[in-house]
């Protein structure tokens, strides 16, 4: 599972200036903070969306932090993670609820 941001997310953060991401083969469990975000608004945590290890991380966000404003759903992914349960995944939103959700 590939783990970032929404352009909606991206845009309430502001210009995105510092990213941190986790360690390779790192075990996390839902709702740990996992990546810290800084904008010129704020600081901003990530939480891991399942319990799993983290396979891959984006090396791209560290030289340039900027992409997670340019393209927040494609090139600006944040890591990758290798669940413990895919079925977790059907308790998340789709799309189409957040984009119902964020209104």
């Amino acid at each position: 599972m590939v783990v970032g941001i929404t352009e909606h997310a991206s845009e309430q953060l502001g210009d995105v200036v510092f990213v941190e991401l986790p360690e390779l083969e790192t075990q996390v469990a839902k709702g740990d903070e996992i990546v810290v975000i800084e904008s010129v608004k704020a600081a901003s945590d990530i939480l891991a969306p399942l319990d799993g290890e983290i396979v891959a991380v984006n090396e791209a966000l560290a030289d340039n932090p900027a992409l997670v404003n340019e393209d927040p759903t494609g090139d600006a992914w944040f890591f990758k993670i290798k669940a413990e349960d895919l079925g977790e995944m059907d308790k998340m939103m789709d799309e189409d609820a957040y984009k119902d959700f964020i209104g």
